[in-house]
């Protein structure tokens, strides 16, 4: 249950993150909705994950939930803001995917 809880909080991360690129495109009440919803992911997504590390290790569970919410951050800026889709940031998007699945691999939780 705990790293499913930490896999959210990865993603509440990438959201925090995209409510941020929001923000800087747009103006009034929109850009303070956009705020809301960054100080909502961005509570979440620490409440997860402190609640994970109290079984998940913290040397594997913060660069889990850092690399999760830098691939999600960067399939946003891909899929939303326009952001290149090279080869090169891709190959390096799916090593750190590699990555994140193989702390989970040698994790003892």
């Amino acid at each position: 249950m705990n790293w499913l809880m930490l896999i959210v909080a990865g993603c509440f991360e990438a959201g925090f993150a995209f409510c941020l690129g929001k923000m800087k495109e747009v103006t009034g009440v929109e850009y303070y909705l956009w705020g809301a919803g960054f100080l909502i992911s961005l509570g979440l997504s620490m409440f997860l994950l402190a609640k994970s590390v109290q079984t998940i290790p913290i040397g594997t569970a913060y660069p889990v939930w850092t690399g999760i919410g830098a691939v999600g951050t960067v399939l946003l800026g891909i899929f939303f803001f326009n952001e290149p889709a090279g080869f090169w940031r891709l190959f390096f998007i799916s090593t750190l995917i590699i990555s994140i699945i193989g702390l989970k691999m040698v994790s003892s939780n």
